[in-house]
């Protein structure tokens, strides 16, 4: 069987060059706003994870199958419909602050955000806070 390959890896690229590049102007705005955002709550650089993830910090997973990986452990995109935050527990965990938080969907793993303007950052802050404490990991030496 053919090992896995993960496409989504931390890399060298310009965080400031990838959000002035967002298209939309609104994410492209919201991608700012949020890279200062997660700085302040995690204390962790911003790095790019694949093309389009901006990630903070570091978690390493391995699942029942074998498969594992590392990942950021706290992160998010600015994609064309909507900035994916992703939660390395998901969004059900924080239901209650969810209810404050403004206009939003969710996934599994994900809250989808249209507009940052329209949302309370603090309530954000507060879950992107969390899920980061939960599952920060030191890197390996």
């Amino acid at each position: 069987m053919a090992r896995y390959e993960a496409k989504t890896v931390e890399n060298d690229g310009d965080v400031d060059a990838f959000l002035a590049s967002v298209e939309h102007p609104v994410r492209r705005r919201d991608g700012f706003t949020l890279r200062e955002l997660y700085e302040r709550v995690t204390g962790e650089p911003s790095r790019m994870w694949g093309p389009a993830i901006v990630g903070f910090g570091y978690h390493r997973y391995e699942y029942a199958s074998g498969h594992s990986g590392e990942v950021g452990a706290a992160g998010f995109s600015p994609r064309k419909n909507a900035t994916t935050v992703y939660l390395m527990d998901g969004p059900a965990a924080y239901a209650e602050d969810l209810e404050r938080l403004g206009p939003h969907t969710a996934s599994k793993a994900c809250l989808y955000l249209k507009d940052l303007e329209k949302v309370d950052l603090e309530v954000l802050a507060s879950i992107v806070e969390r899920s980061f404490r939960k599952h920060h990991m030191e890197r390996p030496a």
